[in-house]
């Protein structure tokens, strides 16, 4: 072929003479370009970042530095036109689906329900179905979209699509309690979605109520309720049920703070406006102070728990009070205890009788651990031992409110539960003048009349404070703790001297 063209244009004799030298020169040219043409389209279908292989570092030093110009004008020119003829081939692919679509749905108007189960297969999945001509075409429209690199875009937006849709359906099926709500994340088999459902159920409920005066529709949403954001698997079955989302809290920080001389840093979580300004500016005139700071011990290490039992007659129950008062029956109880945990010990009961009911108080130590469920499967095992002593004794309940959890009581603010501890602080004239804006008489006098004969004249118990409920459920809810302990651990006295 290349003789013929060169006889075509030029005399019998010049062709003989360049034919050869030409011929070996295309030849040379397509052992060259044929594989890097190659090894692009290879590229192109399979990763962007191939390299291209460096044919001229095989050459000796004298042919490369001639030949490396060449190649790399090469590589220039086939990727050009590579990438021409690889945008080409993707239009002609997007124009293909398109048309496929339209036939697709054209078809797809009689179709039934096996084709549709086989089009949702091959819709998500690429599977394969033999359901009906519509499934059929959906599945070549998917298999034309993942040669032309347009699979995940479209796929993910049918599959998203596909799931909107389940979920409505469950949320309506979860407003007519046909789905129990507290099950979406066993039913599901994921807690986020779970929560999205749930939230749909919830406001789906809310709108067919209606308010008992005139009937007036309700128009609460839970639409200021945030959910994005928050890895549910670590709250189901843990620290909340029926979850619809999470309420954020601001989170500030307080200190530097001096503390058994160690430089610290307390957050606190709140929505009450000054309140980490007003207890940073108190850690100011205590550092101003430069007397070591605060100073604390821990005088007291106990959890109660106070089960409730009942004995057949006020007799048998002053039996078995004055048998736990005894001394040598202590060591029994204990070991009951103690068999049920490493970190927890046994160290006293309390017992108070009601009648024919006793209120067993155990006072146990728990090591670092806030330790409630600690204590309540060692007191649990204790009332079994017991019933082996008592077989009438009744087991009301493992808690009879005289531990106390939760709630204001003497017994707490007496015998202390958890942990008990006294702090103090020598903060000077100076830094009471300049940081607090007062003067020493006058905030000893304050102290006084508002923390202790104010607190009186209120019946408060364990009242004798400013707020430091303020700052203990605050350091709760910023350190994930149950907030509604800080009842019991916020009851403190403030004590002043000049």
């Amino acid at each position: 072929m290349l003789t013929w063209m060169l006889e075509m244009v030029m005399e019998g004799e010049t062709a003989a003479v360049v034919t050869p030298y030409l011929t070996l020169a295309v030849q040379f040219l397509a052992v060259l370009v044929v594989p890097m043409l190659v090894f692009e389209l290879a590229a192109k279908a399979m990763t962007a970042g191939a390299a291209w292989p460096r044919l001229d570092l095989y050459l000796p030093p004298y042919l490369s530095v001639v030949v490396s110009p060449v190649l790399g004008g090469l590589r220039s020119i086939i990727s050009s036109s590579v990438d021409f003829l690889f945008n080409v081939y993707s239009n002609i692919a997007v124009s293909l689906t398109h048309i496929l679509v339209s036939g697709d749905e054209k078809d797809g108007s009689s179709g039934e329900e096996g084709g549709e189960e086989d089009r949702t297969k091959s819709e998500v999945g690429g599977g394969g179905g033999s359901g009906s001509g519509s499934s059929n075409g959906r599945q070549k429209t998917v298999e034309v979209q993942a040669g032309s690199g347009y699979i995940s875009a479209e796929a993910e937006e049918e599959a998203k699509v596909k799931a909107e849709v389940e979920d409505r359906d469950m949320a309506v099926e979860v407003a007519e309690e046909r789905v129990a709500l507290h099950s979406l994340e066993k039913v599901l088999k994921d807690p986020s979605r779970a929560v999205k459902v749930r939230r749909a159920a919830i406001e789906n409920m809310m709108r067919a109520e209606t308010c008992d005066l005139g009937g007036v529709q309700n128009e609460r949403s839970l639409a200021s309720l945030p959910a994005e954001g928050l890895d549910y698997s670590l709250v189901h079955g843990t620290c909340c049920e029926n979850v619809i989302g999470f309420v954020p809290i601001p989170v500030g920080v307080v200190g530097p703070l001096t503390l058994d001389g160690r430089i610290v840093r307390v957050p606190l979580a709140t929505t009450e406006g000054c309140l980490v300004a007003s207890t940073c500016r108190g850690c100011k005139a205590i550092n101003m102070s430069q007397t070591g700071g605060i100073r604390s011990v821990v005088f007291g290490s106990e959890m109660a728990r106070a089960p409730v039992v009942r004995m057949p007659d006020i007799h048998q129950a002053n039996t078995l009070k004055s048998w736990l008062e005894d001394g040598n029956n202590f060591a029994v109880m204990a070991e009951a205890f103690n068999s049920t945990t490493r970190f927890g010990s046994l160290h006293r009961i309390r017992v108070a009788m009601g009648g024919r009911n006793l209120y067993l108080r155990f006072s146990c130590n728990t090591g670092d651990a806030m330790g409630m469920n600690m204590v309540s499967k060692g007191v649990t095992k204790c009332l079994e031992t017991l019933r082996r002593y008592f077989p009438t004794m009744e087991i009301i309940s493992v808690s009879g409110n005289f531990c106390t959890d939760k709630k204001p009581s003497a017994i707490n603010w007496i015998e202390g539960r958890g942990k008990s501890v006294s702090c103090e602080a020598v903060v000077v004239k100076d830094a009471i003048e300049r940081v607090l804006k007062t003067n020493v008489d006058a905030l000893i006098q304050l102290n006084h009349l508002k923390n202790f004969v104010g607190s009186s004249l209120a019946g408060s118990v364990g009242g004798n404070n400013a707020h430091a409920s303020n700052l203990v459920t605050g350091i709760f809810i910023a350190c994930g703790q149950d907030p509604a302990q800080n009842v019991e651990s916020s009851t403190c006295m403030t004590l002043m001297e000049k």
